[in-house]
């Protein structure tokens, strides 16, 4: 229930990185892609044939004559009083058109079918009639002739476009998925990232050999073919990357290594042959490789072989970047953060001749990221990012700038128009310890166990001279964990035995403080002593710093699946060095926890008001843990050897 920080292995030194760029310039229309001839548009022959069609269907549909329109029973009063001349009944629809004796043509409908008894008063009338089939409509005839034809016809036709579509890309799979980015638009440039000048150097070569290869050839320098940033994720390897496309002024081209592969056999090989054309084609030219590690993993390796379509796009992209064919003028910058499962033939000079380092930055480098992701921010008076940076180690640029979007979205929460010095610290343990459970409720006893759990962590931490220096202790449940207990971890390179001896018995303080208090044990020291115990495996196993074993170290055990030989990853010791192991790693915790019991004993009344102060106000700072101890003592704060720095009392 502890953020005790893993075994760190010694950081790689360099600089920071922030700032954010737009997602760069818009590419160029790709070659080959035929565009729409200025005129008239596709749709106005469409229209055009509907316009047609309309004007012929009119001329059917459309009445053209000018006959007088009548009720039938006004015509039936005109038959009688013998007004009417002729008139022609269809038999089809009940129409029936005449003419008048004095002149001028009418039509009327009849209401029901012509019967016998309206025939009788035609004659008696002495009205000439006569009956005419119906007309056919030849139009309504040819509409539903030609309609299953034309419907047959589109049908044809939709499926022969679908199909050449298909069979287009299929024959396009082997064409290379490389954006190209215009030169004359940079988007991002080394300006906008904060810290890394030995990268941006280094970088700046490969930018200047392409930009004046003559000041290189002079004196006959060689610009290396391919460059490697290699940093843990979030570290600002992509963001490089776009600078180097904004400031090169040549051709860029983008891709990430997951683009290679398709489920069709040798299409890897064949888009990194068409990559490497495009490039050619551009005369000097940057491909930047994004994940490479994806199709760059060690060929034969891994349980069960390798992976016959990776290996041979690994193969192809060997050839391509030194091979027979030399590409001059072409400079390879890809970017991983597993440098250790790539293969050796891709690592050796000639082809990726240098690794960059872009490691998690520093103080000063996170303060400068800082004030870039802030630039855009309505910042309060009250807030100094010098002292967030302090406060920040470990986080790469890509976690600051989420921490100042999330201290932004804590301001807006609590309705304020400014981001205040309250809302970064509440963002920073949001993002550090996990977000506040606020609906778990812990019984009185699940409190009062925790308060006494978190209050050893935190007198040990207090207490302890060579640890870390205490920040906050909460039993407010936070992410997995029902309390924490939250040290500050110092800007450090290298780590002592006697560090990671404090670390390992500030691990056993909750442990060792339930038992005190109350003489059992339960679930809640399990994260604490797997940590204890990563901690001591690495110290015996890895960094010699075990007595009896002396100086041997053996690397932790590869997985299989990730590149190693199934054979080489076998155990490098006998049984009798394992139980040795064993029994070294399970003295160093059993020396740790008498130790943390010695001190939480001679601190028992520190400990009982650490852990009332954490009852009642559930979350209390370092200072204020010293406080409590000193009190608890009487005079001053003293371990069993030493007295506590004034630097974790203060």
């Amino acid at each position: 229930m502890s953020n005790l920080p893993p075994p760190p292995p010694p950081p790689p030194p360099g600089r920071g990185t922030g700032g954010r760029g737009p997602s760069g310039p818009t590419p160029p229309n790709p070659p080959g892609k035929r565009t729409t001839p200025p005129g008239l548009p596709k749709w106005s022959i469409a229209l055009l044939v509907v316009v047609v069609l309309g004007a012929l269907a009119a001329t059917q549909f459309w009445p053209s004559s000018n006959a007088e329109k009548v009720k039938w029973s006004d015509f039936l009063v005109q038959v009688k009083d013998e007004k009417v001349a002729s008139v022609t009944i269809d038999n089809g629809s009940r129409s029936v058109t005449g003419t008048y004796k004095a002149g001028g043509d009418f039509t009327t409908t009849a209401d029901t079918q012509i019967t016998d008894g309206v025939l009788k008063k035609f004659d008696d009338a002495h009205l000439s009639y006569a009956f005419k089939a119906p007309e056919s409509n030849w139009w309504a005839g040819l509409l539903t002739l030609l309609l299953p034809f034309a419907l047959i016809i589109g049908f044809l036709i939709w499926m022969q476009r679908r199909a050449s579509g298909q069979m287009g890309n299929v024959m396009s799979v082997g064409r290379s998925r490389a954006k190209t980015y215009d030169a004359d638009k940079p988007s991002t440039t080394f300006a906008d990232i904060a810290g890394y000048e030995g990268v941006k150097q280094e970088i700046k070569e490969v930018v200047d050999f392409l930009r004046m290869p003559e000041r290189f050839r002079e004196i006959g320098a060689r610009v290396p073919k391919g460059m490697l940033l290699v940093g843990p994720p979030g570290t600002g390897k992509t963001l490089f990357a776009r600078a180097v496309a904004g400031e090169a002024g040549v051709g860029f081209l983008s891709v990430t290594g997951s683009d290679f592969m398709e489920m069709f056999v040798g299409v890897g090989a064949s888009r990194v042959r068409d990559l490497f054309q495009q490039a050619r084609k551009m005369g000097r030219a940057i491909i930047f490789i994004d994940e490479i590690d994806s199709i760059g993993r060690k060929r034969g390796a891994g349980l069960g072989g390798g992976h016959d379509e990776r290996e041979q796009t690994l193969n192809q992209m060997l050839s391509e970047m030194d091979g027979f064919e030399t590409s001059e003028g072409i400079v390879i910058l890809a970017a991983t953060n597993r440098p250790d499962i790539l293969d050796p033939a891709l690592l050796r000079p000639g082809r990726f001749d240098r690794q960059i380092v872009v490691p998690l930055p520093e103080s000063e480098e996170r303060l400068a990221i800082l004030k870039v992701h802030s630039r855009d921010k309505r910042m309060g008076a009250d807030i100094d990012l010098d002292v967030m940076a302090k406060a920040t180690p470990g986080m790469s640029g890509a976690d600051l700038a989420n921490l100042v979007n999330e201290a932004a979205l804590v301001a807006v929460r609590r309705g304020s128009k400014e981001i205040e010095r309250i809302d970064f610290e509440n963002a920073r343990d949001r993002v550090v310890l996990g977000a506040l459970r606020e609906s778990m409720v812990l019984s009185v006893e699940e409190r009062r166990a925790t308060a006494y759990h978190e209050g050893g962590h935190a007198i040990l931490a207090t207490v302890l001279p060579h640890g870390d220096p205490l920040h906050k202790v909460t039993i407010l449940p936070r992410g997995m964990a029902l309390g924490v207990t939250w040290s500050l971890p110092q800007e450090r390179h290298t780590y002592s035995k006697e560090y990671f001896e404090d670390t390992i018995c500030k691990a056993m303080g909750g442990r060792v403080a339930e038992m005190i208090v109350f003489g059992h044990l339960n679930s809640g020291a399990a994260n604490d002593l797997e940590q204890a115990t990563n901690i001591s495996r690495h110290m015996v196993r890895e960094w010699g710093m075990s007595d009896r074993i002396g100086p041997m170290a053996w690397g932790s055990q590869q997985h299989v699946f990730l590149g190693e030989d199934l054979m080489s990853s076998g155990r490098e010791y006998s049984d009798q060095t394992a139980r040795i192991l064993d029994e070294e790693i399970s003295t160093m915790l059993h020396a740790q926890q008498e130790r943390a019991r010695e001190l939480l004993t001679k601190h028992r009344v520190g400990l009982d008001l650490v852990a009332e102060a954490l009852l009642e106000h559930e979350t209390i700072d370092g200072p204020e843990v010293a406080r409590l101890i000193q009190q608890g003592l009487g005079d001053r704060v003293q371990t069993g050897e030493d007295v506590i720095p004034e630097t974790a009392a203060d």
